[in-house]
């Protein structure tokens, strides 16, 4: 930074302090000709104020501030500046949030959240109307939503994800992870959930695989109604979003993949987690396993006594009233 000039120097008159900045040699050698601190700040577009103020020293507990605000992201990385000053907050430190804003910039900290659109659809393709306004999943089996999210690998690499979960129980009935977006691994998908069960409903965006011949002939086929989002209503499929932000927060930014196969370990260990082991609030702090096995199991005992009371009404009308078992008359009783 430029010295400021002695008044001497500012008058234009000689004098003996020799100059502490590197000057051209036409200068160097006669102080008397340094131009004045004004003319310096005039060649330089500066203002002139900025060359007298010094710059204040950084706050005592700065250095410690920083150290713990690189702890906790390195523990949770998808805290923002407003959690991180709550949490700090609730430790005892008096901080501002944009103290903590400005710290975390300057260390190039930024809390993770979603980035990449994988949502691009094919015009020339059918786009189906969505189905699920002002309706919410009754049943096991009732709405099954299907998505595809990206997971980023060491090295810049990535790999996709598509996972197919039942509304009701937030049971994801299917997955597949793949290092390309070929249709052939939602295809794949698709059909490993349908031979588990069929839902009443499927409900997906508007991407291109979703509004493919394929996809839509497949589903048609097992005689599944379809259903899209409307076009930038992520809202529309927000309990499948949710499962990625499960996902992502949970698994995959506290991971740090190598490759994909360690990817599918990973993911593979962290959804059986999820169904078996992870109690849901929305559920009363039920698993989706569980939930959907056993109302699951409900509806599939229920399906069996109706075939029964329907036979039972066939019979009567041919051949008379049928004998059953006194445990079948106790089921019927039930059904009824």
């Amino acid at each position: 930074m430029l010295e400021p000039a002695t008044k001497s120097e500012q008058k234009g008159g000689g004098g003996e302090q020799q100059p502490t900045t590197m000057l051209p040699p036409a200068l160097d050698g006669d102080p008397a000709a340094r131009p004045s601190l004004r003319e310096q700040s005039k060649l330089l577009s500066l203002n002139r104020s900025t060359l007298y103020r010094k710059p204040a020293p950084a706050p005592p507990d700065q250095n410690a501030l920083c150290e713990r605000i690189n702890q906790l992201y390195s523990s949770r990385p998808y805290y923002g500046v407003r959690r991180v000053t709550a949490q700090f907050r609730g430790e005892g430190l008096t901080v501002n949030h944009k103290r903590i804003q400005r710290l975390m910039h300057q260390m190039q900290l930024y809390g993770l959240a979603p980035t990449a659109n994988l949502s691009k659809r094919n015009l020339a393709e059918q786009i189906s109307p969505y189905l699920l306004r002002a309706v919410t999943a009754q049943r096991v089996n009732h709405i099954w939503g299907i998505d595809i999210t990206y997971i980023k690998l060491r090295g810049g690499r990535f790999v996709y994800l598509v996972a197919i979960i039942d509304w009701y129980s937030r049971y994801v009935v299917s997955w597949r992870l793949e290092q390309s977006l070929a249709q052939a691994f939602v295809q794949a998908a698709v059909s490993c959930a349908l031979a588990e069960a069929k839902p009443e409903i499927m409900n997906s965006d508007q991407g291109s695989h979703f509004t493919s011949e394929q996809y839509q002939r497949l589903l048609r086929a097992a005689g599944v109604q379809i259903s899209m989002d409307g076009k930038g209503r992520a809202i529309d499929n927000v309990l499948t979003e949710r499962l990625w932000r499960s996902i992502k927060y949970e698994e995959v930014y506290l991971s740090e993949y190598n490759s994909p196969a360690e990817a599918r370990l990973g993911l593979a260990e962290y959804l059986r987690f999820y169904n078996e082991e992870r109690p849901h609030q929305a559920l009363g702090y039920r698993t989706p396993a569980e939930v959907y096995r056993s109302e699951g199991q409900q509806q599939h005992t229920h399906k069996e006594g109706v075939a029964i009371l329907n036979a039972a009404s066939l019979w009567s009308t041919r051949w008379g009233t049928p004998q059953f078992s006194p445990n079948q008359r106790s089921f019927l009783r039930w059904m009824k």
